[in-house]
């Protein structure tokens, strides 16, 4: 029968947990510093208009819509198409500035890691 090999006391395998990693802790801040910016995305806005300030839609940094006001003097029911279209310019425009945001809140939080080269985009 063969005799059991033990590993010197105090090894660890690679990737055990022993032992301080430089990647794992900058991984670490990372996440902690995208659950901050993530929640301050929330409480961030940016306001859109179409047709001249007919309407106004309003976003948070989290692309989520959080009022959306017509002017009265717009609601015309034989042009309900252009009230339409106003409304998704003004939505689109929102989102768009609202994911702007987002970019520059999130963007800064990889600059200066040494991601591997399958991240670009990340954010």
């Amino acid at each position: 029968m063969p005799k059991k090999r033990h590993a010197p006391r105090g090894y660890r395998p690679p990737g055990s947990g022993g032992g301080s990693n430089p990647m794992l802790s900058q991984i670490q801040q990372l996440q902690q510093a995208m659950a901050a910016a993530q929640s301050a995305l929330a409480e961030l806005t940016v306001e859109a208009t179409a047709g001249g300030g007919m309407v106004t839609v309003v976003a948070n940094g989290q692309q989520e819509i959080l009022a959306i006001t017509i002017r009265p003097e717009v609601v015309d029911p034989d042009e309900v198409e252009m009230l339409q279209d106003l409304i998704l310019a003004a939505v689109n425009q929102a989102l768009e500035k609202s994911r702007a945001l987002a970019g520059e809140q999130l963007g800064g939080l990889t600059q200066g890691l040494n991601l591997p080269a399958g991240f670009p985009g990340l954010f």
